[in-house]
């Protein structure tokens, strides 16, 4: 028996298609309307949700079933416990998206010699820090820095469908313009988010953020103005 959604029919279609069909169903099956959906064919992280509220899913989950898709809709659904979230993760990864759409590894970001230079003293502090606050609990996960962060001073970049944290991004500006100790607090705030991730809890600014930034001695807002340019 043939598979009814077959491959050729992925060339058929194209990427706005696919879109429109995957959001459709992700609204039937609860997804709010105020999530926006971009389709990607990147194997390293095939669903995850940005912090302005962007989902990005593999482009193979527009051939998913109903149940798959449901699973999506539980694992970001806020207040959603660990275990419920681990059962969705499972359904999620279980589905075969290069059976429908063949992946694209991404390619490497060219990093100059200044920037990795700045990236080797964030990832010193972040060791210091891990060290100091999180008994070096903490996997280290790259870190970036980025010209388009103007509103948010860093964030962290999770695998919707593992529930791991895969990258930090600091603020180019803020690293170049404000001092410090003011990085280092930045950094540090979204190693809380990292934190969270790995106690299996969805990174937010919730209770159990605001408790662990006071507990660390950080400002434990969403947003904080410094250098004119605001955190996550």
């Amino acid at each position: 028996m043939t598979h009814p959604l077959r491959r050729r029919s992925v060339d058929e279609r194209g990427w706005e298609a696919d879109r429109a069909l995957l959001t459709s169903r992700l609204r039937i099956l609860g997804l709010p309307r105020e999530v926006q959906i971009r389709l990607h064919a990147n194997r390293a992280v095939m669903v995850s949700l940005t912090p302005r509220g962007t989902l990005r899913i593999h482009r193979g989950y527009a051939y998913a079933s109903d149940r798959t898709l449901a699973a999506v809709v539980r694992f970001l659904r806020p207040g959603a416990g660990p275990e419920a979230r681990a059962d969705a993760r499972c359904i999620v990864l279980a589905h075969d998206v290069e059976r429908y759409v063949s992946s694209r590894r991404p390619r490497p970001r060219r990093v100059s010699s200044g920037d990795r230079r700045l990236v080797a003293a964030l990832e010193r502090w972040r060791a210091e820090l891990n060290r100091q606050h999180f008994e070096s609990a903490l996997p280290a996960i790259p870190i970036r820095l980025s010209s388009r962060m103007t509103t948010r001073l860093g964030e962290l970049s999770v695998d919707t469908a593992t529930g791991r944290a895969e990258q930090i991004a600091i603020s180019r500006q803020h690293v170049q313009d404000d001092p410090p100790e003011e990085v280092r607090d930045t950094l540090l705030h979204e190693m809380v988010h990292q934190w969270q991730a790995e106690q299996g809890h969805r990174p937010d600014h919730g209770r159990l953020f605001r408790e662990k930034a006071h507990a660390l001695g950080i400002v434990p807002a969403a947003r904080k103005v410094v250098g004119g340019i605001r955190t996550d």
